[in-house]
């Protein structure tokens, strides 16, 4: 049939929605991954009493299965049992089965598994910058700014790069969380690795599944392109 495959996905109204609900999803997730893994990192570059059970604690999501993370948290976000809503005093809000709410579920259980991930980055490419800079920069009564945009940021930032990218690849095939947590059923998120594996394996369309599965990776090798190209530029 030639293109005619891609022709009928990106002509299809339901598929953009979809393409737009994995971009949402995609930067709302790898956003906060980044704000709160660096954060983590600068407190953690400090030193004071119970640093390394700290540190530990907050790698242990990394190390789960995803698919273990998905019905672990599916447990904890039900409206009706679910400590989620107890232990932060909300009531009943369905994160669930809500549509209205239930990409922010996910998004949620992502940032929560994966922050660690940029966090170890951070820390790596912090303990990597001389203190000699530092020292240089309280000589010249250098304000705290100063210090984290001309010594931190930039050190860091090939490191922050390299997080960036890996976390933009793997929020856009996410598959594992949006199965343990919502499942695919018609209140659940409509996101891209879903419905591809909807229509290549449920209703055996492997042709529109096969097609659906190219334009995901020339997205994906687009953007990481993009990132990459920053990288190199970064190196430098």
């Amino acid at each position: 049939v030639g293109s005619q495959n891609f022709k009928d996905l990106l002509t299809d109204e339901a598929m953009w929605i979809r393409f737009i609900t994995t971009a949402k999803y995609v930067i709302m997730s790898v956003a906060g991954e980044m704000i709160l893994g660096f954060g983590f990192a600068l407190l953690l570059q400090t030193k004071f009493k119970g640093r390394g059970i700290m540190q530990t604690l907050l790698v242990l999501p990394m190390t789960m299965s995803p698919v273990i993370v998905g019905i672990m948290w599916k447990l904890f976000l039900d409206p009706n049992w679910g400590m989620f809503n107890w232990l932060l005093g909300l009531g009943r809000i369905d994160w669930i089965s809500n549509p209205a709410i239930n990409l922010y579920s996910i998004v949620i259980v992502d940032i929560w598994m994966w922050t660690p991930f940029v966090m170890l980055l951070s820390l790596a490419g912090l303990s990597a910058v001389p203190e000699s800079l530092y020292e240089a920069a309280e000589v010249d009564r250098a304000s705290w700014w100063f210090k984290f945009s001309r010594i931190t940021l930039p050190m860091v930032y090939p490191l922050l790069l390299v997080a960036l990218i890996f976390r933009v690849m793997e929020a856009f095939k996410i598959f594992d969380l949006p199965m343990g947590i919502t499942g695919r059923g018609a209140g659940a998120p409509q996101l891209l690795a879903t419905e591809l594996y909807s229509v290549g394996f449920l209703t055996w369309n492997t042709s529109m599944g096969s097609a659906l599965g190219y334009i995901m990776l020339i997205m994906i090798i687009a953007i990481t392109g993009v990132f990459i190209k920053y990288l190199n530029k970064a190196k430098q």
